[in-house]
């Protein structure tokens, strides 16, 4: 009789379960909802007038990943000072203005070359114009909007190539060169007060009975092309 019983109540169990799941289902799918049942290791998805059932993982959760969960988010890296000059190492002089003052004959306010950051003798010079406000020829160039001359900026690339024309191989260093000709000059952007112009002269020609050399010069903004041409310059003992 107790076996009886205990078969009996089981099945009764079982039926209440199915009825309540029946209902359940009937439920959500008139509303819409979407439940879940922690025992039955499943979640119930209701799309409207659909029911289906998804597994729910049950993936063990290790320290590794606890102490990840746990771990402080980084925080979002700041613009520092100390990080943007890092980036200006590269423009480490090679002939500083004290140097330079030694090469050329050039002083305020026409001196326009702060640094020369690469050198090879006889053949090219890489030198660095930073560009201030303070500069005189942006009083009336333009008042409203200043903008480096064409000439000046010429002017400044010569001077880097004088680093190159007046020193050992070409010459001892003395006398002086001037500009003998200047061709195939385009201007490509505007250079502005706090640009970093980098000019770069390269040695083609060099006729030393007459004393005559060519240069091909480019120069740079944010590694932007800014100005380019072809330069003559003609020695004077």
């Amino acid at each position: 009789a107790d076996r009886f019983q205990y078969i009996r109540t089981t099945i009764d169990s079982t039926e209440n379960r199915t009825r309540s799941k029946k209902n359940m289902v009937a439920f959500v799918s008139t509303t819409g909802l979407s439940l879940g049942s922690a025992s039955s290791g499943s979640r119930i998805s209701v799309c409207r007038s659909q029911v289906r059932a998804v597994p729910v993982s049950r993936k063990r959760v290790t320290p590794a990943m606890q102490a990840e969960a746990t771990a402080p988010v980084d925080a979002v890296p700041t613009v520092s000072a100390e990080h943007l000059s890092a980036n200006t190492a590269a423009l480490k002089a090679v002939l500083n203005i004290e140097q330079i003052m030694k090469i050329l004959p050039h002083r305020y306010p026409f001196l326009l070359v702060d640094k020369i950051v690469h050198f090879e003798p006889g053949k090219v010079a890489i030198g660095v114009k930073n560009v201030s406000m303070n500069e005189p020829q942006f009083t009336g160039h333009f008042p409203d909007r200043p903008i480096m001359p064409g000439v000046l900026m010429i002017e400044a690339m010569a001077q880097v190539g004088g680093i190159v024309m007046l020193q050992e191989p070409i010459t001892d260093g003395k006398g002086q060169f001037f500009f003998a000709g200047i061709d195939a000059v385009k201007w490509r952007k505007p250079v502005l007060p706090g640009d970093t112009l980098v000019m770069e002269m390269e040695l083609k020609v060099f006729k030393k009975k007459f004393g005559v050399g060519k240069m091909i010069g480019r120069a740079y903004v944010d590694g932007k092309l800014a100005v380019e041409g072809e330069f003559t310059f003609a020695y004077a003992p």
